[in-house]
């Protein structure tokens, strides 16, 4: 009897997970809703992390294994890292790169944006303010 009420639990956790969540969206600057048009989006929990790049548009779709993969459902921190090269703008100030967002949301330790993904979330559309610090010159 213990065996058949073990199957069970183990059987109800198995579909209970089902697949990944097949995830896109946009990411836009709060103040005018211009895309951020580089980057990527990063999904993280403490033990899993998926990424997508982010278009020319904004867009972006979500992978782990494979770039459309999707994630499974969960809570996730969400990162988004969006530079601009400053070298390659003919900038070359010692700084690799010019962070277009703020930087907090470069990180899954200091963003504050989280993200529940469920079976019937499919869509994340994100809006992001601008880097307050000056561009260097």
């Amino acid at each position: 009897m213990k065996n058949i009420v073990a199957c069970c639990a183990v059987l109800i956790l198995i579909v209970g997970c089902g697949p990944n969540v097949s995830m896109k969206g946009k990411v836009t600057f709060e103040d005018d809703g211009s895309p951020l048009t580089k980057g990527s989006v990063i999904f993280s929990t403490p033990t899993f992390q998926a990424s997508g790049e982010i278009k020319e548009d904004g867009s972006f779709v979500v992978g782990s294994l494979r770039s459309n993969d999707g994630l499974p459902p969960g809570t996730y921190k969400v990162a988004i890292s969006g530079a601009e090269d400053m070298i390659a703008t003919g900038n070359p100030t010692g700084q690799p790169s010019y962070s277009l967002i703020d930087p907090k949301y470069n990180s899954p330790q200091t963003t504050d944006l989280t993200f529940e993904v469920t079976p019937s979330t499919h869509v994340y559309d994100i809006k992001v303010p601008r880097n307050p610090a000056p561009r260097p010159q």
